[in-house]
This record gives structure tokens, sequence and C-alpha cells, in this order.
């Protein structure tokens, strides 16, 4: 686990909600974790889930008190990107804002670089 200064950033708005989710489940282990898998439209596609651990090599970002989480492999893909949520009229999401897409979908949950 390392908690370096990467220039990777878990917005404001995403750590509330988190923040918000966990309290729901009444378990403050759980870390939102993100990861890039292959598949999507456009080749790789985003993921998000609750995890309670943390891996070795797993980099560790922390905001209000909330801890996002990121494997070696999807870091790659990530860096310099922005991990946020939006609430709008087509529904509540999670999302990466990533400036190493070449190409996106049209919903924004894959890529390609």
């Amino acid at each position: 686990m390392s908690e370096l200064n990467i220039p990777l950033t878990f917005s404001d708005a995403a750590a509330q909600r988190v923040g918000a989710l966990i309290a729901e489940e009444e378990n403050p282990n759980l870390k939102l974790r993100v990861y890039i898998t292959g598949g999507g439209c456009s080749g790789f596609q985003y993921g998000f889930t609750f995890d309670e651990s943390v891996n070795d090599g797993d980099t560790t970002i922390v905001n209000s008190g909330v801890t996002l989480v990121v494997d070696p492999m999807s870091l790659q893909y990530l860096v310099g990107g922005q991990v946020d949520y939006t609430e709008g009229l087509e529904g509540s999401r999670f999302f990466v804002n990533n400036p190493n897409a070449t190409t996106t979908c049209g919903c924004g949950a894959s890529f390609s670089v």
C-alpha cells in the first residue's frame, strides 16, 4: 500500500457520496476501489466497487476521511485523472475525468488510449 503524491484526484463530491454510502452500510472499513478492465465499446472500461482490503502495491488517496484505492495496473491509465461524482437528469454516478483517454463512448463508461 502506498500513499504517494500522485497526479490522481478524488473529488470532494465523490468523497462525500462515498462517505454517505459507507454510513448507510454501517461498515467504516469500506473503501471505494476504482479499476480498469478490458471491454466496453472503446476498449477499456471503468469499474467501481467497495472493498474492505488494500492489497500490496495498491495506491490509496484519502479525502475527508474516505479512502479511494487503485491497483497498480489501473493506476497507469488513471494518472492525471479525477474520480468524481455527479447527480443530474440522467441519474447519479461515479465517473473518471481522464486526460489519457483519446476516445470515450457516449456514456463515458469506456475509453481508449
